[in-house]
């Protein structure tokens, strides 16, 4: 649980989620037992009753707590009965629409970063003209150094392979500049390692043409891309309701829905945090059930392409050269 109409949004994402997958999806819910059930009686068994199981975890994470103490003080919650029950093997993902200092705290402590794997970032995809873009760090870390950031590129390599389908994806840094030369000290670093990397690296991206679709992973510190990410939000909100707004009838035409559909971000459902060791999903708090759906697919997919396992791989590369020294 942790949506702000929690558990209503997260049992409709969840019976979704059941009703349009194969049998081998099973889903636990986090959360206060009671709450959930009575959830569940509005459906009247509408779902696979034996793939849907509870776990009684009564203690909510306010916004006011410390994301850091809540392991330790709340361990009744959701996001931390969740990220042990994964650890103990019992899961094979965790999705929380909670607090994301809280659930990326939590796994950092109970799950552990990967080895070689320095600070695990969140990763969101976004539309542009040519097709989707993920987006890294998207704000796990807002101070980072090159060899981190060309961590993010590696763990997106991987990310873009398995989920997104590019057998060789086009690796980009962010920056004020295409030129080689701009940029402060650590995108000046962060360049030319990529550049001498195995990566198949494009080079410099600037803000005004992240959207034209040049490159298939964008990496950035964590500050930057939780600043370029909720800009792209609001930006996408205001062009869906814009359309709304003048054109009223006329904005339930095909072409429109399609184009609301591809701004839409609960069409992506959540962002994956890379570089720890499980799969783990974080979604927005105001995430609608749809999401929800769409995270359980993206947690699935992520499960069965084995990607935590090429994470591994891809960093060992990294390592047997020196690049992260």
């Amino acid at each position: 649980m942790g949506t702000n109409n929690s558990p209503r949004t997260e049992v409709e994402g969840a019976i979704d989620a059941l009703n349009s997958s194969d049998s081998h999806l099973r889903i636990m819910l986090f959360g206060d037992k009671g709450a959930i059930e009575e959830e569940l009686e509005k459906y009247e068994k509408t779902w696979p009753v034996e793939r849907l199981s509870i776990s009684h975890a009564p203690e909510k994470v306010l916004v006011e707590d410390s994301p850091a103490k809540v392991l330790r003080r709340k361990p009744k919650s959701s996001i931390v009965v969740g990220l042990k029950t994964l650890k103990m093997g019992e899961l094979d993902a965790f999705i929380s629409a909670g607090s994301t200092g809280a659930v990326m705290a939590g796994a950092l402590l109970t799950l552990r970063p990967l080895k070689g794997v320095d600070r695990p970032c969140i990763g969101t995809v976004v539309p542009t003209a040519k097709g989707p873009l993920l987006l890294l760090d998207a704000g796990a870390n807002v101070d980072c150094k090159p060899h981190q950031m060309t961590q993010f590129a590696g763990l997106g390599k991987v990310y873009a392979q398995d989920l997104m389908g590019i057998e060789n994806p086009k690796i980009g840094l962010l920056n004020i500049g295409e030129e080689p030369e701009k940029g402060n000290e650590v995108s000046l670093a962060t360049f030319q390692a990529l550049k001498t990397s195995h990566l198949n690296f494009v080079g410099n991206i600037e803000g005004g043409s992240i959207l034209d679709g040049s490159c298939d992973v964008l990496v950035c510190d964590g500050f930057v891309g939780n600043v370029v990410l909720k800009f792209y939000e609001s930006v996408a909100n205001f062009i869906s309701n814009l359309f709304k707004e003048k054109l009223g009838e006329e904005s339930r035409s095909t072409d429109l829905k399609e184009i609301f559909r591809i701004l839409d971000y609960t069409e992506t459902g959540g962002a994956p945090l890379l570089g720890v060791n499980g799969v783990v999903v974080i979604c927005h708090g105001g995430s609608p059930p749809k999401a929800i759906r769409n995270a359980i697919g993206v947690a699935e997919k992520a499960v069965k392409s084995k990607m935590v396992s090429h994470f591994v791989e891809e960093i060992d590369s990294f390592s047997e050269k020196g690049m992260f020294l």
